[in-house]
């Protein structure tokens, strides 16, 4: 036909043929009642394939001369259209072919169950029918319906759950609907219907669910409920805003919590106590970033920037930083192992770069480490060394360039007194052993040389040594540290009990003059020791009022010592200890004008390291104005400490009237640099 020019003829045969048949196969498939409607179309669906196919096959010469010639509709595509003009948009058909479709899905989300085989099988028809059918005969309406459905439930939901319940919730419903996806709708409605459900269930929501009464975030996280946390950060990172929210609300609930902390007076009392507060803290918020928000980022800033802000609130957070790690490296680290170790200085070292005053913590620190080196009280060489280095990996080699020279010295130390007692071993004999510890000025925390009368048999020794050291080294000067040191004292007591007691130099001054007294007075004991009188106080307190230590007693008896006070030995004194350590009445943290006296010397001792910058910035600057200048000293010196704009200014004016800068004589906010 095709070739004897009745193609025309032939195709619009075929179409009014094909029309027919479908109008009749529509009056079946309308006629079928309830649930069989849907089976219907499927069979008369596939029925209609087949004989497409078998159309296309008879046709083949028309399909791919003549149609293509006379731009016609191809066979198999003009069945499809054909099907979707008489039967699936016959009036009867469309709109009971969509509520069909959209009752059983909501049949399937109250729990019923459907036939999933043949869903998918109309939703696959509507498919190949072109993607326009597809959308606008279902999907459209499929994501408005359930929307509704997701925005009643959601409302339901959020008045009778608390906040975990509602997460499990919405994320059961969302995987459900990933599901149905990919059971039997199109892959490309996944977004759009997972957009429903996320838009619905949480961020219409987002704020109510975060501050839930007794179960929202801040809840979850005082509890350490990772999994309900791990499910709220993965629900709220697929809405706009919603990781945000969460961390706002993170951190203004740490920010609290670690500003009651670091300003509760109680914990205020015991430093170690504060700093391991501190860090329980810090290790719980980074196991949950680390098992709840997956280790992101942007939470690890959030918190890092919150302990920042509240260790800095409190001016004695260098301190007491400084006083953890002291007790850490007394007694706290025996028997601990070596990585242990490494970890908690690891966690000191965390703590260390969020201080602003990195300097005021060097002074308390470089205090600490003197009386540990010098009492012999370290538990490890190696973990002191081991801080200093990570110290130095951290804020240069100028930071810990006096603590190493602290370890030098001991060790010097060392074979300076095997020397001693080399060349001295035949006079020495039986006279009392002296270890000496020649500490360099410059390295360790300065001392006040104070005076304080030695007994007669440590004087001679004494002058022997420094006679044995000046004859050594050339250009030195040697000055004892009389209230830094300690010694050990052999005592026997009324009954014949022999103990050692070890005491500090000064107390052994005391004790010593006991030899040739029976009792003395305050006044005479001050007169013949010459200590000042806040240290013999201490040194009298701890030798008779320390209960089971009171070697001494006084009259009258009382906890404070008085300048009418008599003292005399303690002929009763027990302890089951042969040796016996007595220690100074001492305060752990820093008295009011102590902290006074650090404070100012930590004050002097940032000057010249402003001014410093200050020439290092205006010799490569030249001429630059005031606010930049302020701006790029406090950047500079920032790894240190926080430089006050206060000083800076007066420092540069220091530096004008040295001729270092001069004012600009025509903007006097402009600074020039004098080479």
């Amino acid at each position: 036909m095709v070739l004897h020019k009745f193609g025309e003829k032939l195709y619009s045969g075929l179409v009014g043929t094909m029309t027919l048949h479908l109008q009749e196969m529509a009056k079946t498939i309308e006629a079928a009642q309830g649930n069989l409607f849907l089976e219907e179309l499927n069979r008369k669906w596939n029925d209609h394939n087949k004989a497409l196919q078998m159309i296309r096959d008879i046709l083949m010469y028309m399909d791919r001369t003549f149609i293509p010639s006379n731009r016609k509709t191809p066979v198999h595509e003009l069945g499809l259209n054909l099907w979707r003009d008489n039967v699936i948009h016959s009036s009867k058909i469309q709109t009971r072919l969509l509520d069909t479709l959209l009752e059983l899905i909501q049949k399937e989300r109250t729990g019923e169950i459907i036939n999933r085989g043949l869903m998918r099988n109309i939703i696959k028809m509507l498919m190949d029918l072109g993607s326009s059918v597809y959308q606008e005969d279902f999907e459209k309406h499929f994501l408005e319906v359930s929307a509704d459905f997701y925005r009643a439930e959601s409302q339901d939901f959020i008045e009778c759950c608390d906040c975990g319940d509602y997460l499990k919730k919405a994320e059961r419903r969302l995987n459900e609907e990933i599901e149905r996806v990919s059971l039997y709708l199109d892959s490309k409605s996944e977004t759009k219907i997972t957009n429903v459900v996320e838009k619905e269930m949480i961020a219409s929501h987002m704020l109510r669910l975060v501050h839930m009464d007794n179960s929202g975030l801040v809840n979850m996280l005082i509890d350490d409920k990772y999994e309900d946390l791990g499910r709220m950060y993965n629900l709220f990172r697929r809405v706009p805003n919603g990781l945000p929210t969460i961390r706002d609300v993170m951190t203004s609930h740490l920010r609290e919590t670690g500003k009651q902390l670091v300003t509760d007076a109680e914990k205020l009392k015991d430093p170690v106590e504060f700093v391991q507060c501190l860090l329980n803290e810090k290790d719980k918020y980074d196991k949950i970033i680390n098992l709840a928000f997956s280790n992101d980022k942007t939470f690890q800033n959030a918190l890092n920037s919150s302990f920042e802000y509240f260790i800095n609130l409190n001016p004695r957070s260098p301190e007491f930083i400084s006083l953890f790690v002291d007790e850490k490296l007394r007694k706290g680290l025996k028997g601990v192992s070596e990585e242990d170790v490494e970890t908690i200085l690891d966690k000191v070292m965390m703590l260390f770069r969020y201080l602003q005053e990195k300097d005021v913590f060097e002074k308390y620190y470089k205090q600490h480490l003197a009386k540990r080196l010098l009492s012999g009280k370290t538990v490890s060489d190696d973990a002191e060394r081991s801080l200093i280095v990570k110290l130095k990996t951290e804020c240069g080699y100028q930071f810990t360039s006096k603590l190493e020279g602290m370890f030098t010295d001991m060790k010097t130390s060392q074979d300076t007194m095997q020397g001693f007692y080399a060349a001295y071993a035949a006079e020495l004999g039986d006279s009392p052993t002296l270890v000496v510890q020649v500490l360099t000025t410059g390295s360790w925390p300065t001392q006040p040389s104070i005076t304080c009368n030695l007994p007669a048999e440590m004087s001679a020794l004494c002058e022997k040594f420094r006679s044995y050291y000046l004859g050594t080294h050339t250009g030195r000067r040697l000055s004892w540290q009389t209230n830094m040191g300690t010694a050990d004292l052999k005592a026997i007591f009324g009954k014949g009990q022999k103990h050692e007691l070890n005491v500090s130099t000064y107390q052994m001054c005391v004790l010593m003059l006991f030899n040739s007294a029976d009792r003395l007075s305050y006044k005479e004991i001050e007169q013949a020791t010459e200590i000042p009188s806040s240290d013999l106080r201490r040194c009298l307190q701890s030798l008779a009022c320390v209960k089971g230590k009171n070697v001494l007693r006084k009259e009258p008896m009382s906890k404070d010592i008085g300048e009418e006070d008599a003292f005399f030995v303690n002929d009763k004194f027990a302890s089951k200890f042969y040796k016996v350590k007595i220690g100074t009445v001492v305060a752990q943290k820093e008295s009011e004008p102590e902290k006074q006296e650090t404070r100012q010397r930590v004050e002097e001792d940032r000057k010249p390291q402003i001014e410093a910058a200050i020439v290092r910035i205006m010799k490569s600057r030249r001429v630059l104005d005031h606010n930049n200048i302020i701006a790029e000293v406090t950047k500079q010196l920032q790894s240190r400490f926080l430089a006050n704009p206060g000083e800076i200014k007066k420092r540069i004016e220091s530096l004008i009237e040295r001729d270092f800068l001069e004012r600009d004589s025509s903007d006097r906010r402009l600074y020039r640099y004098l080479a």
